[in-house]
This record gives C-alpha cells, structure tokens and sequence, in this order.
C-alpha cells in the first residue's frame, strides 16, 4: 500500500483516524494530480521517498518488486479500485490549467472545504478534511434509479479558475445525495422493517435487536461490505428485525448503505441511505465466523490490463475499471444455525423505458403543485421538503426522485407506499404518488379546519374569561359586587335563616365560616371546607313534612294500591293511631320479610304516600362498604356523607320514610362490616343522635320511619333482626292472584300497551289459567310478566290489522303465552306403599314434597349368627339438618315398629334408600320428620298411607310432634295440590287459625301433638 504526499511535506493528509470520507472520490483527485505533477511517493515497504515511473494508479505496487501482494486501504475499500469516469484528461501543463482541472475532483469528494489556493508551480494544495462525503447528485433517465450515475451535476463553476488563483469553496453537501456505491450487489443481509419502506435517496435511522443480525451487519462493515437489503414487512404487527421466511416480507426492497452505526446496548441503531430498487431471488445461508478470515476468490473482474496507451484520458480508463468491478465476497454457505432469515440474494429492479411526454409533466407539475399546497398548509413539510429539494430545478425535473419524494412525504397505508416501490412504470408511479399526495393534502385541509376551530374556541374562551374578569374588578369598584368569600359567606347564612339549627351544629359552622376567610381561594382546603360547610348548611335542620294522621284517608290509599296485605295494613294504621293521641310522631323500624314478588317494596311507597312523608330508597344488596352508611372522613379527596345524611338533604325533612332494600343480602368486606353500621342506624335509642363520619355532628334520626325487606331471615344479624319489628308479608293464593290481576294488573297493562277494553279484554277464566299453568310463584312479578306479553301481542295483531279487536279465553291462551309450564299438579295421583307426600316452605313460597323410600337389595334369610344389621341411604340433595332429621326418624321407626309388630325386623335388617325428589333443589330442614316416619313404615308394613293426606312437623326422638313455620305457604301448597286432608303439629294451631276463610275451605285438618296420632289417621285399623 502506498500513501501519497505532496512536494509540500507539511500538507495534510486526509485519513480515517481523523474523519470518514469517500476513499473512491479522493483517489480520484489524488490520481489526476499524480498524472498532471508526477509526485514522489513513500514506499510503505521501504520507508523511503522515490520517484516510481512505472507507478500506474491502476497498477499500485502491482509491478513494483518491494510489494508481494495487493494491499487494502484503512477505510474499507480497495485502494486498487478503479472509479467512474473522470471528468477528462489533462491537456494542459501548467499548475494554473491542472488545478483548474483538479477542482471539481475536490468538489465531487467534498473532502475538503476552506480554500484551494493554486499560487506556483512549487506551492502544493492546502486543504483539510472536513465532513463524510456522498458522491453525485445527479440522476440519469437510464433504466435503474439514478443513483449511481455520474453524468450530470459536477460541472465546473463559473468564475472559479484561472491563474489569478481565486479561492474556491465546495458546496453544503447534504444528507440526501446518495453515496458512490456499486452496481450490482447481489447478496446482502435482510433487513425487515414495518409500517413505512426506505425509499432510494432517502436516509432511515433503523433500530436492529436481533443479536445474529446485528453480528451480521458489523462483520460486513468489518469486510468493507456496508451494504444491506430492507424489506418491508407484510404483517406489520410483528415488530421483529427478522423474518423466518420469504414470504413474510415484500419480494421488492431497497439498497442501503450504512453511513454509521451506534451501539445503544441491547440494539444497535443505524442510519443507512437508500440507492436503488432491488428484488429478492433466493435466500441465502451465512457464512461462518470461521471462514471469513479466509481469502475469497478474487472476481474476474480485478485482472489487470499489462498496458495501457499514454495518449487515453485518465477518465475512460477509470470507467472501464467500474463497469468491470465487481465487489461482491461470495458466501461460504453452510447449514443454517437457525430458521432465521438473514442473507436473500437480489436483483436490481430496472424501471421500464419512458418518454418525457406531456403526461409525465402534467404529473410531474400536479406533483410539485401539491407539495406545495401541503407545505403552505402545514409548515411541519416545510423543512423537510426544503431539504429534499436542495438540489434546486434537477429534482423537480427528475420523475423518478420526484415520484419517491412524494409518497415520502405521506403518511400513507404500508401497502400503499409499498405498491410505488414496486411500481416499474414511471407514469403510473408518479399517478399513484399523486394520489397519495392529494390524500395527505386533504388530511393537511382536515387538521388545518380542527385546529382552526379549536384555536377560535380557546380565543373564545379566553376572551369571555378576561371581560369576566373586567367585570368583576368593575363591580367591585362601584360597590355592586363583594369578594368571592364574602358572597359565599352570606349565601351559608342566607340558607340557616329558615331553620333552627342546634347550637353545638352553629359553633361548628361559624367555625368554619371563620377559617374560610382566612384560606386562599385557590387552596385545595379552601374547597375542602366549603363543600363541608354546604352539606352543613343543606340539612333540614328542624324541618318536617305535615303528616296525615287521618285512618279514613290512610286506609283508602293503602287499599287502592295493593290487595291483601292486611297484616301490613293494621301495623300502619295502628302507628298512626298512636301519633294522633300524643299528637307528635315517632319513628319506628319496621321489617317486612316474605318471597319475591309480593309487593314488600311497593307497598312501602304507598305507606309514604297514606302518611303524607316523604320517601327515599336504597339498596344495600351487596353492599361491603360501611362508608357508604356512615359516610367518609373529611381528610379524603372525593368524601362525601353516607346515604342516610344524603337522604336528608334530598328529602329537605327530618321525617322521611326510608326503605332499606334487600336488607338480608349485605355484604361484609375488608372496609368492614355494614350490617354493624346498621345497628346505630336502626336502634331507636342510639339513632336520636346518629354521628356521620364526614358531617361529624349528631344527626337527629329518631323521627325517621325505617322500614327493612327481606326475603329470608336467617341471613339477617341477630342483633339487627332484634332490633326491627318483624312482619311478615306472605305470598298469595290462585283466588288472591285473580283479583289483584283483575283490579290491578289488567287495567294497567292494558293502558302501558296503548289498548282499551274496546279492543283487548281477558276473561278470568283465562287468567285463572294462566295463574294455575304458567304462574305458581307466591308473587305476582310473573303474573305481571306475562299478562304484559298476551296484550303485546293483541297490540302486533291489531296493528298489522289482523284483527279489529282481540278476546282472551282459556281456549286460545296458548296462542299467546305458549305451551302449559304446569301440567300436574302432583308427582303421584296415588301414592304406593313407602311414599307419602309432605309439605315444603321455600323464600318462593310453599309446595309439596313426596318422599321415596325402597330396599336396597333382597332381604337375607335368618343365619344361625343372628340377624345382620340393616342400613339407610339418603339422597336428593339434603342438607346437614334434613340428614339428620332422616336418621332420628329411623330410629324412632324401628322403635315404633318393633311395639306395634313385635315379630318385625323389616327396619332392623333391611338395607334401605331413602330419596326426596327433586334431586337438583337442595333441600334442608326439620319439618319432614313426620313425613319420613310414615314412608318407612308404609315401607316396612306393606300399606299405602291415606290417599290425598299431606303432613308437616319436626319429629323428636320419642315421637313428639314440634311446631314448624310457613303453615300459611304450606296450606296453600296443599290446596293447590289437590289435598283434602292435612296434618300440623298442635302448636301451629294459632297460625292456621289466621288464614281466610277461602284458603281453609274444605280442608280437613289434625293437630297432633305425638306420632301415634298420625299413625292414627295415615293408617286407619281395619
């Protein structure tokens, strides 16, 4: 390798320590003045300066005896190289003429910037490196994408020559001017990127993570090979740098150089420059580590004229050398390390052959029209289409770079600007970048409006707040307005003049009012004690709503809404009573507790209505806060009071009725327990001054009616169920469903759904159908529901003008509700022996409930061992309590038997199974004891029980018949079922002794106080 100097040992040398330059472009420069001054060399083998006649440029220590082989420069590229063409050849002797010739080599390299001073034949050059160089700018209309041509774009300056020695200073070259790079590249390491693809001219920085890739890239930049492919991606979800197989990406991508490379840790980031179009052949395997220290097979295309004619210019020689070129270091391929896709093997894309016609310039202006108009819409463009377009009138004139640039400039699809890289077709390349361009303009006009719009609202905006504020120093200047605290002041004191508020409640409030005056407006506890001073100051302090203490007027409007109900009709009648003789109220805590459906929630708002109070709900089904009861402290951002401090305000009474929904189904969380916040709440003694933790004053709630539902009551607290008085709102039977249906149900429905009687009418022949088939709930919800659905039908078939008006019967029912849910009435029209129907209570209401019993397998013949001891399974789902309730009654069964049949042992030997249908309904309880006495023994004695006969009762281990709850469900459950006789323990005789009239009628019913009486009656002696 050899290092040329100048004459003048003090002149700089550019070199890769210093800066990075383009090695091509330089020897160039150095290679027309070495053939215009004939300069010394330093010999690297000898150390020594010589004059080498026979130093050719393009035979560098080739024919030199001191070199044995070729050498490589320090920057990458082959200091043999040749380069495109020259300029021309030097005609001219003198220092004047050769410098003249030398400077656009300085121009094109761009090595050095300052001045370039030719003074004498004895003075050298003096100049200094200053930036990394690119190569030409020009473009040629041949078949690739220009960026490798050298034909237009470094001509001479004007006014730059001469012997007078002008100084000369090279143009800003700029990131955009595309690199001297070779021709044909055809293996490079695949880079896949997302969303947009790299365009040729156009610099990308590009992040790699992919440790294979990013080994890949530095090893070829180590072996002077700093080329890549990109291709886009086809899924642009995946965000990795590589891809398995060729059809993950776009076959057409683009050239890349990589300018510098910067290693960030876990990626490295680049910044590369696109050159020309490429298409994927085949992939390609990569060499190992290994063999890349070996020396490759050097082209064809680096053998060496022996000769060369004096007389041929220095340039032509140059561009036979790069058209014979060839860079490529072929692979060494060997079985991939993984299924990564890394080295592809590519062709250049040459676009197709194209005349300047007029459609090319009528695109070529539209386009350049465009950019334009998107420019003067949005200056974001504004820089980057400057620095595209440094290049003055040539890019606008170039279709090819033009069309490039403007799909650049877009935020187009992937796929869109995807199809212009693959476009070949320069017309159709410039249309489609056209219509990208006109896309992009639109949405330039679109953001253009938006943020006109919004500007003109913030300037709105901005301006009513300033003329506020001008109002406000006006007002205050004439005495018409006061300070923001002192208006806020008097409207607190303005809300407590109407009420009489307790003193302990006025010390705080003026209290706070003091500490207001003294807080910052903009203080975040200037807000925190002004929302506590509101909430103070919106409760109905001394407050009430004028009662009716009227029983005439009450009762009339507890009858008009709901039927029935008389137990919770004589308690409020008997509370008002109460009111009258001590002529002031109280408030009471009320439950009331039955199945769904009956009407708990909607006769609490007719009790508020018949007592002239005003009524607020809530539900505290689930719920697992207590703040939600007793409120949040103050100290929280977003407190507020609890429900009951929010119903006083909302109300503006000290007396409300409030309903404390599904009071049965709270929940318990880690912010404690609400049903505990519900004990100070509901007890009569401790609510009279009920502290909330965000007012934190005592709250009078002693006025206040509370009334609780619930379903169930064994999920209620003991200590909250001790503290309500209960009452029980039962479901209803078929006779009372009728007449709620009729006074109630039908009228209204009817009315909801737009008809009259008219055009609708129901016979109570069908709704006692509908009632018995598809509605056996104790509520009437269902009821509600589907007497709803029959005149939402009669609605469709009377506007589709099927029928004028529409008649409900029993007979055409079904065409509007359906098929019967109901068919029986009963599992067994006649039970056999070993099964006996008993009576069931449930939160739905009641029902009947058969129970099975059966061997298990043959009874074994007596052994000389004695008699083997028998067994009894249960199934159907039982709980803990009805299991053990089945084994006391096996025990007192075999005990019963043994005294009424002594020669028996059908209980003590046999295997039995005792079964409750149905198997899905759990089931729990002590009321069938009774029951399962009589179905083994029915077992174990071979005899039916009565026919239609039903019983209830806890069984004791003697035989003592305990009383049960829900005799009213249970009676009705009977009735329903066909049964004419009943049997209920003797304690219930009291709850039976309540029922109408129409639910007791034609009933036979037996009190038992002990088995024997039952026996009695299930199995009469003949």
């Amino acid at each position: 390798m050899v290092r040329a100097v100048a004459r003048r040992r003090d002149a700089p040398f550019p070199t890769t320590e210093s800066s990075r330059f383009n090695m091509a472009a330089y020897m160039k420069m150095w290679a027309a003045w070495r053939q215009s001054s004939k300069i010394e060399i330093i010999c690297q083998r000898s150390k020594t300066p010589t004059l080498c006649r026979n130093y050719k440029f393009d035979r560098p220590c080739g024919s030199c005896p001191l070199a044995a082989q070729r050498m490589y420069s320090t920057n990458g590229f082959f200091a043999h190289l040749p380069v495109s063409q020259a300029r021309s050849g030097f005609t001219s002797t003198s220092w004047a003429a050769r410098s003249a010739h030398l400077r656009p080599w300085t121009r094109v390299a761009g090595a050095f910037s300052g001045v370039w001073n030719t003074v004498s034949t004895r003075d050298a050059v003096i100049y200094t490196q200053t930036r990394s160089l690119f190569g030409n700018r020009g473009s040629s209309f041949s078949g690739n994408d220009g960026a490798e041509s050298s034909d237009s774009g470094v001509g001479d300056e004007s006014g730059d020559g001469g012997d007078g020695g002008a100084a000369y200073s090279p143009p800003q070259m700029t990131a955009l001017t595309p690199m001297l790079v070779p021709e044909v590249f055809p293996n490079v390491p695949l880079i896949a990127v997302s969303r947009n693809p790299v365009f040729p001219r156009f610099i990308k920085i590009i992040e790699i993570k992919n440790k294979q890739l990013v080994d890949l890239l530095r090893r070829k930049v180590s072996l002077a090979q700093p080329y890549a492919g990109v291709f886009l991606k086809k899924d642009d979800g995946n965000e990795s740098d590589v891809v398995e197989n060729l059809d993950a990406v776009y076959s057409t991508g683009t050239f890349v150089q990589i300018h510098e490379m910067q290693d960030l840790g876990d990626k490295l980031r680049m910044i590369v420059m696109g050159h020309r179009r490429i298409r994927i052949t085949r992939q390609l395997d990569v060499e190992t580590e290994g063999q890349e220290g070996k020396e490759t097979p050097k082209a064809p295309g680096r053998k060496r004229r022996a000769t060369r004619k004096e007389g041929n210019a220095l340039g032509e020689t140059m561009e036979e050398r790069v058209q014979k070129a060839d860079l490529t270091v072929e692979p060494v391929t060997v079985p991939p390390a993984s299924s990564e896709l890394l080295m592809v093997e590519v062709e250049n894309v040459v676009h197709e052959d194209f005349q300047v016609t007029e459609e090319v310039k009528a695109l070529t202006a539209e386009i350049v029209k465009t950019i334009r108009d998107i420019i003067a819409l949005n200056p974001l463009y504004r820089e980057s289409v400057l620095q595209m377009m440094q290049a003055g009138q040539r890019v606008v004139d170039n279709p090819i770079y033009l069309s490039d640039m403007g799909a650049a400039l877009t935020g187009a699809e992937s796929h869109e600007l995807q199809d212009v890289l693959e476009e070949t077709n320069i017309p159709k390349r410039l249309y489609k970048a056209l219509s990208l361009l006109k896309k992009e303009f639109e949405l330039s006009k679109l953001q253009q409006r938006l943020g006109r719009e919004v500007e003109e609202k913030i300037k709105q905006t901005h301006r009513k707040y300033l003329l506020q504020e001008q109002l406000k120093i006006i007002k205050k200047e004439l005495g018409l307005e006061k300070e923001d605290k002192d208006a806020i002041e008097e409207k607190f004191r303005e809300r407590l003049k109407d009420l009489t508020v307790p003193q302990h409640v006025m010390d705080v409030i003026d209290e706070e009012l003091n500490k207001l005056s003294l807080l910052d407006n903009h203080s975040s506890e200037f807000n925190v004690t002004r929302n506590y001073l509101d909430w103070l100051t919106s409760m109905p302090w001394g407050k009430n709503s004028e009662e009716n203490l009227q029983l005439n007027r009450a009762k009339e409007v507890l009858e008009e809404d709901h039927y029935g109900m008389d137990d919770v009709k004589k308690r409020i009648l008997e509370f008002i009573a109460v009111s009258q003789l001590r002529s002031s109220t109280q408030g009471k805590i009320l439950c009331f507790y039955g199945p769904p459906g009956v009407g708990k929630t909607s006769i609490a708002r007719s009790i508020a209505r018949a007592l002239n109070r005003e009524y607020f709900r809530f539900s505290v089904g689930g719920m697992t806060d207590v703040a939600e009861i007793k409120g949040h402290r103050r100290t929280y951002v977003g407190a507020m009071p609890g429900k009951i401090i929010q119903c006083l305000k909302k109300t503006k009474s000290e007396n409300p009725l409030v309903l404390i929904d599904e009071v049965d189904k709270i929940g318990r969380g880690y912010q404690g327990d609400p049903s505990s916040a519900l004990l100070e709440l509901l007890d009569p003694e401790q609510n009279s001054n009920f502290l909330d933790h965000y007012l934190d004053v005592p709250v009078d709630l002693s006025k206040v009616l509370f009334i609780c539902t619930a379903n169930v009551l064994d999920t209620i607290p003991e200590p909250l169920r001790d503290r309500m008085e209960m009452i029980n709102v039962s479901g209803y039977v078929a006779q009372e469903k009728l007449a709620i249906a009729e006074r109630y149900l039908v009228p209204q429905l009817r009315a909801l759904c737009g008809l009259d009687e008219q055009k609708a009418t129901i016979s109570s022949e069908a709704l006692s159908a509908l009632i018995r088939q598809y509605c056996r709930e104790s509520g009437v919800r269902n009821l509600q529901k589907q007497v709803e659905k029959v005149f939402r039908k009669v609605a469709f078939r009377i506007v589709s003008e099927e029928e004028s008006s529409v008649q409900i019967t029993a007979d055409n029912l079904q065409d509007y509700v359906g098929k019967p849910i109901f068919t029986v009435d009963r599992m067994y029209d006649t039970t056999p022996p070993g099964v006996v129907m008993g009576l069931a209570w449930t939160a739905m209401g009641g029902s009947t409930l058969f129970i099975e019993t059966s061997l298990r397998r043959p009874r074994e013949a007596p052994s000389k061992e004695g008699p083997r001891e028998g067994s009894l399974e249960v199934t159907g789902q039982l709980g803990d309590v009805m299991k053990e309730s089945a084994r006391i009654a096996y025990t007192f069964a075999r005990a019963f038997l043994m005294q009424e049949q002594p020669h028996s042992d059908f209980l003590v030997t046999s295997h039995l199974h005792l079964h409750v249908p149905e198997g899905a309904t759990p089931k729990d309880g002590p009321s069938a004891g009774c029951t399962i006495v009589t179905a083994l023994l029915s077992l174990a004695t071979g005899t039916p029980a009565r026919q239609n006969v039903a019983m209830t009762g806890e069984v004791s281990l003697t035989g003592k018949i305990l009383p049960v709850g829900g005799i009213k469900e249970k009676t009705i459950a009977a009735k329903r079922a066909g049964v004419t006789c009943i049997i209920l323990p003797s304690e219930n005789r009291k709850d039976y002794s309540d029922l109408p009239d129409y639910i007791t009628e034609g009933l036979e019913v037996h009190f038992v106080e002990h088995y024997r009486q039952i026996y009695d009656v299930v199995f009469p002696r003949q």
